[in-house]
């Protein structure tokens, strides 16, 4: 009898006896743990109390036994940008950390094995999977996942399933707002690279600098529009293509960042001045924005926040089915903001070709 006194006073707390030393149910300790926000704050005072109290710390088994066990959440990914993608993993990782969720990072190559990348995860009982461009927009892993019945959460399509709950920005407004900011410093011959035509948000930028043009009264020239593949090697070679054209462009808007890098690159390489001799601007604000000179114009969309909300959607929406009322998907579209930096300015006077 003594020894077996002895072990338990030398065994760690268990969440039972935080929930007895509080005068609450194991459920509410573990709602105060995961930082739900349904618990009172009087409740909350006591819970942490006794936490404090007793020298407890969650552990994965304790959570399992109290019924709200960490979820395993994946993320597939094969985004061609690196710096896209790193920002999209901080906010990922961030939310993870304070949503008792373990993130699951798996990668696929570009246009193959995306569906054995999300057969893998459901073999290994993914709790669930976030989606981020390009495979947001990849209708063989959705099926696959929904056939499953894997919760899901899609970032940054342009046109997402309405069965399914996303995150995304207004990519068609943005990319108007931009391409009107250029025509109102002056410049009348705009290209525009184009992002990954697989990519839904590529046409959605498309069409609101069509739009833009429109609005400001400017025809659209089929030979302005080359499309790129959010690369910067597809950026050099667009950009290329665009310089090369019997009337340059003054102003060159690529659909992201490191298709606009390159462009820059390609300018300096012909010897313009940007943005002096031709102006250059990009979408997402991403930190290559600010890595290159000049720093970049720029449509400045929240992807570290967008990974944070689809996180915290995803995590609701799963523990949401384990309850008794299951959410419905929500689609989430948050704020973006136009950035003005040094790559952009009011088109150069040039003398008039005289015959």
């Amino acid at each position: 009898m003594n020894n077996r006194t002895s072990r338990r006073q030398r065994s760690a707390p268990t969440i039972s006896d935080v929930a007895a030393s509080a005068g609450v149910s194991p459920m509410t300790v573990s709602r105060v743990i995961n930082g739900e926000a349904n618990v009172k704050a009087a409740t909350r005072d006591l819970v942490n109390a006794a936490i404090t109290q007793l020298g407890y710390a969650p552990n994965r088994a304790a959570r399992s036994l109290a019924g709200a066990e960490e979820l395993r959440i994946g993320l597939l990914y094969s985004n061609p940008s690196a710096a896209y993608l790193s920002e999209f993993l901080v906010g990922g990782l961030d939310q993870a950390s304070r949503g008792n969720v373990q993130l699951m990072v798996e990668q696929c190559e570009i246009g193959a094995r995306e569906v054995q990348a999300a057969e893998h995860l459901i073999r290994i009982g993914i709790d669930g999977v976030i989606l981020p461009p390009p495979l947001c927009d990849s209708g063989d892993v959705i099926e696959v996942l929904q056939k499953a019945g894997i919760p899901m959460v899609v970032v940054a399509s342009g046109m997402p399933p309405g069965e399914i709950s996303a995150v995304s920005i207004d990519d068609e407004r943005a990319a108007f707002d931009m391409t009107c900011h250029l025509a109102k410093l002056g410049h009348r011959r705009i290209g525009f690279i184009s992002g990954n035509p697989n990519q839904t948000a590529s046409s959605r930028r498309r069409e609101g600098y069509r739009r833009g043009l429109e609005s400001m009264g400017i025809a659209a020239e089929p030979e302005l529009i080359v499309e790129g593949l959010f690369t910067y090697r597809s950026g050099l070679d667009a950009a290329e293509r665009l310089l090369e054209l019997k009337e340059q462009p003054s102003a060159i808007f690529a659909a992201n960042d490191d298709m606009a890098a390159a462009a820059v690159a390609v300018a300096h390489r012909h010897g313009l001045d940007v943005p002096g001799d031709i102006t250059v601007c990009g979408f997402d604000d991403t930190p290559l924005a600010t890595t290159i000179w000049p720093e970049l114009t720029t449509i400045h969309q929240p992807i570290r926040e967008m990974s944070q909300a689809a996180m915290e959607l995803l995590a609701a929406e799963i523990r949401g089915q384990r309850g008794p009322m299951r959410a419905a998907p929500r689609h989430i579209e948050l704020d973006y903001t136009f950035v003005r930096r040094q790559s952009d300015a009011a088109p150069r006077r040039r003398p008039s070709a005289r015959g």
